[in-house]
């Protein structure tokens, strides 16, 4: 088109032609750096390392798929609330939710692992908007959630994910009720965030009866399955009249599914043998 451009047309015509073509070329060039460096970030933020590999961690959240994951409740995932998003699991906030045909709002969902779990080390990376919360649930039962709770919600050990220092919870929640607390039974210590909007990381050390919360590589909460103490904080919270709800047990790994905007990444497991 240009050697005809310069044989036959208007020079002003071939110009503009000419800087047509280097700006297409411009855009897809740059449409293809875009999706290789998301690419990398999504493999960057959710693989493991061959070290990792030696020491028998696994991903639970490939960055692109939902392979693993189902609704709790439900046989597949509930794409109305859970969304892939840049390497992330997103849950979308309720506004953000379609309504069924007749206007009703759409019931929700948690989120958890097809596989149970008994006795590991759990990794994960997250981040809330301002006034955030949310939670991640283990040692969770299916059956018993559904028997004692709802349909599609989980009723397990949760370890709490809040925008602590928001005026909507600073100093209106019990202790219990902040970031990496066993939520309604054991405060976290030394709690640090991170900004809102930076991703926090957090751990769960589940060996035996003996329990660990860590946030941003500090311990924040350490139990011990069928403890006195655990017991008595057990009898104090809201889920004192759920049979069976303290015992240890092979359980599922739960995202919930609240109200607001939450994501995950980097959700990684190691099994633990008993005696290592």
């Amino acid at each position: 088109m240009i050697e005809k451009c310069n044989k036959k047309l208007n020079p002003w015509f071939c110009a503009i032609a000419f800087m047509i073509v280097l700006v297409s070329h411009g855009c897809k060039n740059k449409e293809e750096k875009n999706v290789q460096e998301l690419k990398a970030t999504v493999e960057m933020n959710n693989r493991l390392t061959d070290l990792e590999k030696q020491q028998g961690w696994e991903l639970l959240f490939d960055g692109v798929s939902f392979n693993g994951w189902r609704g709790l409740g439900r046989k597949d995932v509930q794409k109305e609330l859970w969304k892939i998003e840049e390497g992330t699991i997103r849950k979308l906030n309720s506004g953000e939710v379609p309504s069924m045909p007749d206007g009703q709002p759409m019931e929700g969902g948690d989120l958890m692992t097809i596989d149970t779990f008994d006795n590991y080390e759990l990794y994960f990376e997250w981040k809330i908007l301002k006034a955030g919360n949310t939670g991640l649930k283990y040692n969770v039962s299916e059956e018993i959630s559904q028997k004692f709770g709802s349909e599609y919600s989980a009723l397990g050990f949760e370890y709490q994910l809040l925008d602590d220092s928001d005026t909507l919870y600073a100093g209106k929640l019990k202790p219990s009720q902040y970031t990496g607390s066993l939520y309604d039974m054991i405060a976290a210590e030394n709690a640090t965030l991170r900004p809102i909007g930076m991703f926090n990381s957090s751990r769960i050390l589940i060996n035996g009866k003996h329990v660990e919360h860590w946030l941003n590589g500090k311990k924040v909460v350490t139990y011990e399955f069928g403890s006195r103490h655990l017991d008595s904080l057990f009898k104090k919270s809201k889920y004192v009249d759920i049979p069976g709800f303290l015992e240890k047990r092979n359980g599922h790994i739960v995202l919930q599914n609240h109200k607001d905007d939450a994501w995950f990444r980097n959700i990684k497991i190691r099994r633990i043998k008993l005696g290592d």
